[in-house]
């Protein structure tokens, strides 16, 4: 499970408005019939327009600064072994997307007229996506970019040719090329991975875009606070204030593994990440100790996930660590520091 937290982007040629935003969500629709769209739906309704949901989002921004962001989007990930265990990705994500912000609202310590906030006092909405393309900074994308530099150079070459404006063996170039396409290290059904290309397999996300103001346009309730769950005197009044982002990331996680019945091994959890990040050979002290079946698991997960682990699990703990623990710290911490706003 990959849960990103990202803030509206604002300057430059970004639009204070959530429009542009909502029309991106909107591209998986695009050509297909009424009946196969997914459409925005929040904690009670269903089938709700891309309008509605520009006209409430900007409509909620009382007293918000020009350079303060107007809404955060949340995206969640779940892993193909997550998604393997529903029945039916677009009803059972949206069941999962409403108990997933009953957890995002009880990760802030916050009050609202003297009671804790509910999901009724946030104004969401969220769209399940089935599709993904191959970015610029996914690492299939990057390492095969010194191929992708050098067909680039012999299209060119043999474009200058044709037109006159160069000599050279065409014919070779473009074997060449050939010969490139298919050393590239990350293929797809036989081609080079390039930026643009759609993902194979389930690819079933969650898009959430919630409001930085409360439901009656009053508080501000921003996840990117950089202040976890805390109290601090303002004005003679002790103001409970912060987001614990550590708990919205392992809530949503238990929300999951309850709801679907679930059994995450250890390489999935929030809490390994973590400790990897603090203690890598604690975190690679704990792989070691599972049992054979979930060991086995948990590496060939750490693979799949797009970290640079050996192929096949080596015989001792020794072959391992000489061979996978630098480029696993190295390949996780890229990973982990993309996969949410902080740890």
């Amino acid at each position: 499970m990959y849960i990103t937290i990202t803030p509206q982007k604002l300057g430059g040629n970004y639009s204070q408005s959530s429009a542009d935003f909502v029309g991106y969500l909107e591209k998986e629709n695009q050509g297909l019939q009424q009946q196969n769209m997914e459409h925005f739906f929040n904690q009670y309704g269903d089938e709700i327009s891309a309008e509605e949901v520009v006209r409430e989002i900007d409509g909620n921004t009382a007293k918000l600064k020009k350079k303060e962001p107007k809404f955060y989007s949340i995206t969640v990930s779940p892993s193909r072994y997550e998604l393997r265990k529903l029945q039916d990705n677009s009803q059972d994500l949206k069941r999962y997307t409403r108990e997933l912000m009953k957890d995002y609202v009880a990760s802030f310590n916050r009050e609202i007229n003297g009671r804790p906030i509910t999901v009724d006092d946030i104004k969401y909405f969220a769209k399940i996506e089935h599709q993904r393309t191959f970015k610029g900074t996914d690492f299939q994308i990057k390492e095969n970019q010194p191929y992708a530099t050098k067909i680039l150079q012999l299209k060119t070459d043999i474009r200058n040719i044709q037109e006159g404006r160069a000599e050279g063996n065409i014919m070779r170039m473009k074997k060449e090329i050939a010969k490139l396409e298919k050393q590239a290290p990350h293929q797809q059904n036989g081609k080079r991975i390039t930026q643009g290309m759609k993902k194979d397999g389930e690819q079933s996300h969650i898009h959430i875009i919630v409001s930085r103001k409360d439901a009656s346009n009053t508080f501000s309730l921003s996840p990117g606070s950089k202040h976890k769950a805390s109290e601090v005197e303002m004005h003679g009044k002790t103001v409970k204030r912060g987001f614990d982002r550590d708990t919205f990331f392992a809530k949503a996680e238990q929300t999951f593994d309850k709801t679907f019945e679930y059994k995450r091994n250890y390489a999935e959890t929030y809490k390994a990440k973590k400790t990897f990040v603090k203690n890598p050979n604690l975190y690679f002290s704990a792989l070691m100790k599972l049992p054979a079946n979930e060991k086995a698991l948990a590496f060939k997960i750490i693979s799949k996930s797009g970290l640079p682990v050996v192929p096949s699990i080596p015989v001792s703990q020794a072959q391992i660590a000489l061979r996978v623990f630098k480029r696993l710290r190295r390949g996780a911490e890229i990973a982990i520091k993309s996969s949410s706003i902080g740890i």
